[in-house]
């Protein structure tokens, strides 16, 4: 069981005095998740959640687009992510992966080193 924990979350800090603080994966995830979907032309993480249905889904089908491996305070995130239509995919994916970046570093205290996107869809409005 100690295994599986330590696989699933990472230690932030350790203060004998205190306590612990300890970050699960999922919640990684998550703070990507929303990150992403704040940049304008993402429409929705692995097509599960677009803005507009959040409130229905659920916040926690967000993160399903998402795939975080943390190893020595070093995180990797791998997003899949529908666009909407007429938005330059490069700049777009750029602005995703400084705004995913960011927000976990700022949160979490953890090094990002990698943010991987894959479009998986395009959204089509009419």
């Amino acid at each position: 069981m100690e295994q599986e924990t330590a696989k699933t979350t990472y230690l932030s800090q350790e203060e004998e005095a205190i306590g612990t603080v300890k970050i699960a994966d999922d919640v990684v995830a998550m703070i990507a998740a929303l990150a992403a979907t704040e940049v304008d032309g993402v429409a929705a993480m692995n097509g599960n959640a677009a803005k507009e249905l959040l409130s229905r889904v659920g916040v926690k089908g967000l993160a399903k687009g998402v795939k975080v491996d943390i190893l020595n305070k070093k995180v990797k995130v791998e997003l899949a992510i529908t666009m909407e239509y007429g938005f330059n995919i490069p700049a777009t994916c750029q602005r995703v992966q400084n705004k995913v970046k960011s927000a976990i570093e700022n949160m979490t205290g953890l090094e990002v080193t990698d943010v991987n996107i894959r479009i998986s869809g395009i959204n089509v409005a009419h």
